[in-house]
């Protein structure tokens, strides 16, 4: 048997599986694509989450399209965030191309141009089904960890959670939390102090600032209702494919703010919500993070403290991570060391940087006999990876460069129109895109604050008709007590006087 009839059987023992699979492509030797040495993914290890990496331009979006429209045709749902925006063309079918035959005839599968049940969401003003999520869903530990807080004003988060609970106030939106906090300190800080406690203005301040932050990335469009269901991120069409959710996030790169919030409520709420599954042959849902780097090197300390968190727990929920960034080492140690799946493209070596992080690399991957791991890093071309994945087993399949197949779907994005027509058609749009504005928190202690100054200002009206009626009292004693008796009058007067003294003088004489 000679060397490539060798890898050959090397590769096709090593990814056998008895479950339904997902094929990547055909696996390369000397720079040759070997025709039918399928490179495959066992779905029942999808949920070990993974990492699509490589240089700008070498096909990891590509990469990420496959596995969606593979994921969708085993009918398992998939949410993209897309930063870039160059995902929505998964809604329609490849228009074809002589090269896509090309590739394909390499690998040795059939070419069929699909379309796939997409819905298209957006956290912000962008066209899109809308993420929302209310103030009191996040609970006071995550609003203070996006937030960043000291744990003196964590302490008066929770505080301002409880008193809102206890008094059946609503905390919908940012307006909402800021009423709240400038409440405590002002027109309810005799109740506070009564049954919470003192509240420093100064923190509440701090808090208030924090809270502005938030919401000049967009928190203010973000917090309020109708809040986003989690379940319906897993709906399947009536053919049995899964839907991907398309998160359009191309206008909030330099909002790490909003993206955190957003990374957080969503996974909080599937873990807190998806039944334990342990090792069912399906994922229940797979996430793929675009441009992961933006991420990681923007995000709150809060946000990787509990993306590591999530990494090691979901799995158990059948959802599966999936991380797309241009180098490994983007990603932190703790959360690579999780991953099942790595689909690793070309990186370029120009620095001695770029070569001390491609042999940190090629250091991440199985030993093999048939490749230097680390000139194929720097030798493959645009569509080609080198790819591990699990088996059944959790064992680690044959390290293989791959020609990775071409996707069904377009390779570009829906025109103004195409989009247009998608939303008018979804339901979720419907659902989720009128604006509600119930009564809540603000509206409450607006309320409460005009009723208590409707009785103080009564209450004062009363004192100020009590006192005018008692300096009227006053007067009138006063001008009683000055006021003399008619007959003393007229024995006092100067006439009387004068008759008197004449008449007394007269009888003297």
């Amino acid at each position: 048997m000679d060397r490539q009839d060798a890898f050959f059987n090397h590769i096709t023992e090593g990814n056998t599986s008895k479950g339904d699979y997902i094929t990547l492509g055909s696996a390369m030797l000397d720079g040759e694509t070997l025709q039918n040495a399928y490179v495959n993914v066992p779905l029942k290890t999808m949920n070990r989450h993974g990492l699509i990496a490589g240089a700008t331009g070498t096909g990891k979006t590509k990469t990420l399209q496959v596995l969606a429209e593979n994921l969708s045709e085993q009918g398992v749902p998939v949410l993209l965030m897309d930063i870039k925006g160059d995902l929505s063309g998964l809604a329609q079918p490849s228009p074809g191309h002589p090269k896509i035959d090309e590739r394909m005839e390499k690998i040795g599968l059939p070419f069929e141009a699909k379309s796939f049940p997409v819905e298209v969401m957006s956290l912000s003003e962008q066209d899109g089904v809308r993420l929302r999520a209310t103030i009191s869903e996040f609970g006071p530990v995550l609003i203070s960890r996006i937030l960043g807080v000291t744990e003196t004003q964590a302490g008066i988060i929770s505080v301002i959670f409880k008193y809102c609970d206890d008094n059946k106030l609503p905390l919908l939106d940012i307006k909402d939390f800021k009423k709240i906090l400038q409440y405590a300190t002002g027109e309810g800080k005799k109740e506070f102090e009564q049954e919470y406690g003192r509240i420093s203005t100064a923190s509440t301040g701090a808090i208030l600032r924090k809270l502005v932050e938030l919401e000049q990335q967009g928190g203010d469009v973000f917090f309020g209702e109708t809040s986003f269901d989690v379940d319906d991120l897993l709906r399947v069409d009536r053919d049995g494919r899964g839907y991907i959710n398309i998160i359009r996030l191309t206008d909030i790169q330099d909002k790490p703010k909003l993206f955190s919030t957003f990374m957080l409520s969503l996974l909080a709420e599937i873990y807190s919500t998806f039944p334990e599954q342990g090792d069912s042959g399906r994922p229940e849902l797979v996430m793929f993070i675009d441009e992961a780097h933006l991420i990681f090197n923007e995000a709150s300390d809060a946000l990787l403290d509990q993306i590591e968190s999530i990494v090691k727990l979901i799995r158990s929920k059948g959802v599966g991570l999936y991380f797309v960034t241009q180098n490994p080492t983007d990603v932190p140690p703790e959360v690579l060391s999780q991953l099942g799946l790595k689909v690793q493209h070309a990186l370029r070596a120009f620095t001695a940087k770029d070569r001390k992080a491609i042999k940190l690399t090629a250091e991440n991957y199985p030993d093999t006999d048939y490749y230097d791991t680390a000139e194929v890093l720097t030798s493959l071309g645009i569509g080609e990876a080198l790819v591990s994945a699990l088996n059944e087993k959790g064992k680690p399949t044959p390290l293989a460069a791959t020609m990775m197949r071409a996707p069904m779907s377009r390779m570009d994005i829906l025109t103004p129109q195409e989009l247009s027509q998608l939303l008018s058609t979804s339901k979720l749009t419907r659902k989720y895109n009128e604006e509600v504005d119930r009564e809540s928190a603000y509206e409450m202690l607006n309320k409460k604050i005009e009723i208590a100054e409707a009785e103080e200002a009564k209450e004062k009206a009363r004192k100020e008709e009590e006192a005018i009626k008692k300096a009227e009292t006053k007067r009138k004693e006063r001008r009683r007590s000055t006021r003399q008796n008619p007959i003393v009058k007229v024995l006092s007067s100067p006439t009387v006087i004068r008759s008197v003294l004449g008449i007394l003088t007269k009888m003297l004489k």
